[in-house]
């Protein structure tokens, strides 16, 4: 890694955590994803493991149902060669009445130096901060912020466009209770993309114009001219079925469809994942080429990598 260090040279975060892009700046954001594309080439290797993190303890703690982001981070652990030790809170001792706080220092003392937290809260990962002296990640809290699918996006997206300087970005979908959303409003603003939020004005926050962002409630203006469609999951586990009629009169009115890739010939599609087929986008876009799902999942352990390595790095 004599490498990596070489080129980011005396760059550092300024931040002791990774809690949400809202208070990065684009050195920052830029950063981490130079540092993240280093680690993707590094993932192409036979050997895909580096010692950087040897004897250095990351606590998994993953208070909601993940698979790809959970296994994303652990794998990213494993890479650095760093421990990680997974602790989810069904069939914890958080289901016998102890609390978040109580728990995360009942795993500080076992000497853990950084922690992964998901949970259904928003502000769940700030909360940790005052309660353990390690450093956090944000792994998602409820409907505030979810950074590092952001910056996988923003990796992705780097793939194929040189600039993000008036890129435009359409996010379509729940954008209510997209923690997805509101990352990427966050770093897209300020890396110059222009950005476009499309969806139901059910699920569609008040006010969201405030985040430097345009609103429409019509596809075919948020794929006009589109660059990146962010395609989003709908979240009826968080708002139950009232805000949407039918998934069968969304995806008439907000899926992806092949025609939409016809019509956009440049355009890439992205999505956080899992994919409602049929709902968010048809089976025809998800296997399109211009479909960067997949890489998304791919690029996720790289910049999770690359998160882990420069918080640790500072950790001193």
């Amino acid at each position: 890694m004599q490498e990596l260090a070489s080129q980011t040279g005396s760059q550092v975060l300024r931040h002791r955590h990774l809690l949400g892009l809202s208070a990065y700046n684009a050195e920052e954001i830029s950063l981490i994803l130079e540092t993240a594309r280093e680690f993707r080439q590094i993932l192409e290797r036979p050997i895909k493991r580096v010692p950087t993190l040897r004897g250095f303890t990351i606590a998994n703690l993953f208070f909601e149902p993940s698979t790809r982001t959970r296994i994303s981070f652990e794998l990213a652990a494993k890479r650095l060669s760093a421990d990680i030790v997974n602790f989810g809170g069904s069939g914890s001792s958080l289901s016998k009445g102890e609390t978040l706080k109580d728990t995360a220092q009942n795993i500080e003392a076992m000497k853990v130096d950084m922690a992964v937290i998901r949970h259904s809260s928003p502000g769940a990962a700030h909360f940790l901060t005052r309660c353990i002296k390690g450093r956090v990640i944000n792994a998602g809290d409820g409907a505030h912020e979810h950074p590092t699918q952001a910056l996988l996006d923003l990796l992705t997206i780097s793939e194929h466009y040189e600039s993000f300087s008036d890129l435009r970005v359409s996010i379509i979908g729940d954008i209510a209770h997209s923690r997805v959303a509101r990352s990427n409003i966050f770093a897209l603003t300020t890396l110059g993309a222009q950005v476009t939020v499309c969806g139901p004005q059910t699920l569609m926050p008040v006010q969201i114009e405030k985040l430097g962002v345009q609103v429409t409630h019509h596809l075919d203006d948020a794929l006009l001219d589109c660059d990146v469609a962010i395609a989003l999951r709908i979240q009826r586990e968080r708002f139950g079925a009232s805000l949407v009629p039918s998934l069968r009169e969304y995806n008439a009115l907000y899926g992806l469809r092949e025609d939409h890739m016809h019509r956009n010939t440049g355009m890439i599609v992205l999505h956080p994942g899992p994919v409602n087929r049929g709902v968010e986008l048809d089976d025809s876009v998800i296997e399109h080429e211009r479909s960067v799902i997949l890489d998304q999942v791919t690029n996720g352990v790289a910049v999770r990598m690359a998160v882990i390595y420069l918080l640790a790095s500072d950790s001193n």
